[in-house]
């Protein structure tokens, strides 16, 4: 049974401080949502009140139209995979990932057929006999996940699981999570700080900022059309420009002299606007664009980031760029593509 979550008003003080501030968030069923913010933004707590190791202060956790915010957590349809995996060292894999299977009093037999299709289903079977000293960090990982997915949750909790791997084994890591979760259609609810991996692994993301959710959106959506200053410069690189008048078609300063032309202004224009640029919307060649020199060349493998500073006023802007680099020093004109435009509050509308 696939069955959806609902957080609704979820709140919680912690010493003090409130660190989940009247939540809400709902995931459909067999959907993968991260939540994504910077450290102390109260994800993991809103993870641990979802899986019942915290108690909230007030809201429903609500999982498949049933509210489990009072219910303990080993009563509730749910499995969570930790940050540290949490596996025991005198266990064996298939101990491992039977272990939650006999707390529950899951008859052996069932246990044993549960246990084989998990490690099948994360291509561990060859480690059944193995201790977890003995596999590779991503290899431990994957014991953790077989060891939720074992309990055939209806809901599926995901605290910071690649955060312990390096960078090329978490990028394929998560796409095996993500693969799982896909054939499976189990509802997750998956917690990180790192953006690329919530924009690749996603159906939709929620940016979490002091507790509450700034945005909740689609990646492609979150990522092209922001809907606050704070979401725009934590999903991605941003340009940002501040106190300028923005027109459709010109940024300019407070004292009214042009400081860059763009194609497209996203939010309303105006005076005292804050603006964002994607550095891949920052254009060169343009004969109308601004006069800037190049300051920095910096190679990324895929792409050469360009440092630019431009005349009026010595604003330094980044590009990115796929081919035709220029060089150090060398006078160039920009223009910008798409702008982002945000009042005072960091709002765009």
């Amino acid at each position: 049974m696939n069955s959806g979550l609902v957080l609704a008003g979820l709140t919680k003080t912690l010493g003090g401080r409130t660190i989940v501030d009247g939540l809400e968030l709902r995931v459909e069923p067999g959907e993968m949502v991260c939540l994504l913010g910077p450290s102390g933004c109260g994800k993991t707590t809103t993870l641990r009140m979802a899986a019942g190791f915290l108690a909230p202060d007030s809201g429903r956790v609500e999982i498949g139209g049933t509210d489990y915010a009072a219910v303990p957590p080993e009563r509730r349809p749910t499995a969570m995979v930790f940050q540290n995996y949490a596996l025991w060292p005198h266990m064996t894999v298939a101990g491992n990932v039977g272990f939650g299977l006999k707390m529950h009093k899951v008859p052996k037999d069932e246990a044993k057929r549960r246990v084989a299709e998990a490690l099948d289903l994360v291509g561990l079977t060859h480690h059944a006999d193995s201790y977890p000293a003995r596999i590779s960090g991503g290899e431990q990982q994957r014991t953790a996940l077989a060891r939720a997915l074992a309990l055939q949750p209806q809901l599926l909790l995901l605290d910071e699981p690649l955060s312990n791997l390096d960078a090329k084994l978490r990028e394929r890591v998560r796409e095996e999570i993500r693969d799982i979760q896909q054939r499976l259609g189990i509802t997750t609810l998956f917690v990180t700080h790192d953006q690329d991996e919530a924009l690749s692994v996603a159906d939709r993301i929620a940016v979490m900022n002091a507790g509450r959710i700034e945005q909740y959106a689609a990646p492609d959506d979150l990522y092209r059309t922001p809907a606050t200053l704070f979401t725009a410069e934590f999903v991605g690189s941003l340009n940002r420009l501040d106190e300028v008048t923005a027109d459709q078609g010109v940024l300019r300063h407070a004292d009214g002299t042009e400081l860059l032309r763009c194609t497209e202004l996203v939010g309303p224009a105006g005076p005292g606007r804050t603006v964002g640029i994607r550095p891949e919307e920052i254009r060169m060649g343009a004969q109308d664009g601004t006069p800037a020199v190049v300051s920095r060349v910096l190679p990324r493998g895929h792409f050469t980031e360009v440092v630019l500073r431009l005349d009026t006023g010595g604003v330094a802007l980044r590009s990115y760029l796929t081919g035709g680099t220029p060089g150090v020093g060398e006078r160039v004109r920009v223009t910008a593509g798409r702008a982002l435009s945000y009042d005072a509050q960091g709002a765009a509308a």
